[in-house]
């Protein structure tokens, strides 16, 4: 018995183990990664966002609920037993006791009855009233499952949001590095030529002075990466929201070439209308409520069940025998002719529901043609953007170089040289900002047409 004990506890807490390990949230990996590019960050979220497994669970919910409306069409099998002691009162057992003797019997004043049965109920018909709220789960699996891919949709564009800026905060970084490289080269020469007697010893303040500047910006610069780097790390489900120290984004690509949208907007509209998985889902949210509508009419026809069952009592003994079994078969059948108006209320309400899905799905429609021609004047802006401050740093760069080989010939002051150096780095970091506003409306405009998917993957059902 001891060993039937154990066995059966070992067993319970292995099973508990395995629930508790199956609800541990996914944790993402980053050991392995030195350089972090776009499309890992996004398939790194979408694997090990907390919100996806939970959107996962909505699925088996929607499952779930399926299975159970698929259940009413079958019949139900109930199983009872029952044990009374009864005690008769005084008055009633002196008259079952004067009666049984007329008969030459004896009787009790305490007595117990066991009853047992078996009871079957089949709902033949019931106004299709099952037929739609099969219909209408069918509907919510699907409704949640274009939710779920809504959610990733809606996860990778912010993702990208996140990459981008959390790059350019990195690009800053570089920028004011380089700032800083510079002054540092600028500084040893002004000392050596003060010592030499060669230069005055206020271009070595004056370049200290640039030097500290430099080195500020490049705090700043840093403190804005890490405060970047905590939206990122929420987003791909890092545990604390806490960013590897020693991982580092891609560089931002400085010849990236522009994308190229030749589709009109017409299209891409209509591209979206197919593709978007929250249109899909306001069309399954309505095709719920036109199931509600049926299940609204049920009420208004008659139902009818088969009913069969097997009953057996017994006085004094729990031991029945076929002897203390009957059984009943019978069809019945009820219909409400009135309830008071709640019948027709409900109908009203029903048919409201899909005139709400039907309005609500229309203004998505119009929100997302409005978001598609918004990106795509975005995306238009950010290309000249980015055309122009290309053609601006080739022209400031060299405007540096002249003004840095004027002053280390002594034919221009410091103040040149500052000012072209604060040129260069001004423009670089417009160069930069440019970049990532030509990606970020790439990325919106692959989000509006539900496109930011492609390629990447999708977590599905896990198996499930």
């Amino acid at each position: 018995m001891q060993r039937i004990v154990g066995t059966i506890l070992v067993l319970f807490f292995s099973w508990i183990s395995v629930v508790q390990a199956e609800e541990q949230p996914v944790v993402t990996d980053l050991s392995a990664i030195k350089v972090l590019d776009l499309k890992t960050a996004q398939t790194l979220a979408l694997a090990g966002n907390p919100d996806m497994s939970a959107a996962l669970a909505r699925i088996e919910q929607a499952r779930a609920r399926v299975q159970q409306a698929v259940a009413a069409w079958w019949p139900s099998l109930d199983v009872s037993a029952s044990a009374v002691r009864q005690r008769l009162s005084d008055r009633a057992y002196e008259k079952n006791r004067f009666l049984a003797q007329q008969s030459g019997v004896s009787v009790d004043q305490s007595e117990s009855v066991y009853q047992s049965g078996v009871e079957a109920t089949w709902l033949l018909f019931d106004g299709f009233y099952r037929t739609f709220k099969e219909e209408q789960a069918r509907y919510d699996e699907q409704a949640t499952g274009a939710d779920m891919t809504d959610s990733q949709r809606l996860l990778v564009a912010a993702t990208a949001e996140a990459f981008l800026n959390a790059q350019l905060a990195q690009t800053f970084i570089d920028i004011s590095r380089a700032d800083e490289t510079f002054y540092i080269q600028q500084l040893e020469d002004a000392q050596n030529r003060f010592k030499i007697g060669a230069g005055p010893w206020g271009d070595v303040l004056n370049i200290r002075v640039q030097v500290n500047s430099a080195k500020n910006s490049l705090i700043q610069s840093q403190r804005e990466f890490e405060a970047a780097g905590y939206g990122l790390a929420a987003l791909l489900g890092l545990p604390d929201a806490a960013f590897p120290s020693h991982l580092r984004l891609a560089v931002l690509d400085q010849n990236a070439v522009t994308p190229t949208v030749t589709k009109s907007p017409e299209v891409l509209i209509e591209e979206a209308l197919t593709r978007r998985p929250d249109i899909r889902r306001l069309e399954m949210v309505v095709k719920q409520a036109e199931a509600s509508m049926g299940m609204s009419r049920a009420p208004l026809y008659p139902k009818v069940r088969l009913a069969g069952s097997v009953q057996g009592a017994r006085e004094g003994s729990a031991g029945l025998s076929s002897q203390d079994f009957g059984s009943t078969v019978g069809m019945n059948m009820s219909w409400n002719l009135y309830a008071g108006g709640a019948d027709k209320a409900r109908m009203i309400e029903a048919e409201e529901a899909k005139r709400e899905a039907v309005y609500t799905l229309a203004g998505l429609r119009n929100a997302v043609a409005s978001e598609i021609r918004q990106d795509l004047a975005m995306l238009a802006a950010a290309e000249e953007q980015l055309l122009l401050q290309r053609e601006t740093v080739k022209l400031v760069e060299e405007n540096r170089d002249l003004a840095k080989n004027e002053y280390e010939a002594g034919e221009s002051p410091l103040i040149w040289l500052n000012e072209a150096q604060r040129d260069l780095v001004a423009t670089h970091s417009r160069l930069a900002q440019a970049l990532v506003a030509c990606q970020l409306a790439e990325q919106r405009l692959l989000a509006a047409t539900g496109r930011n998917l492609d390629g990447l993957p999708q977590s599905g059902d896990k198996g499930r």
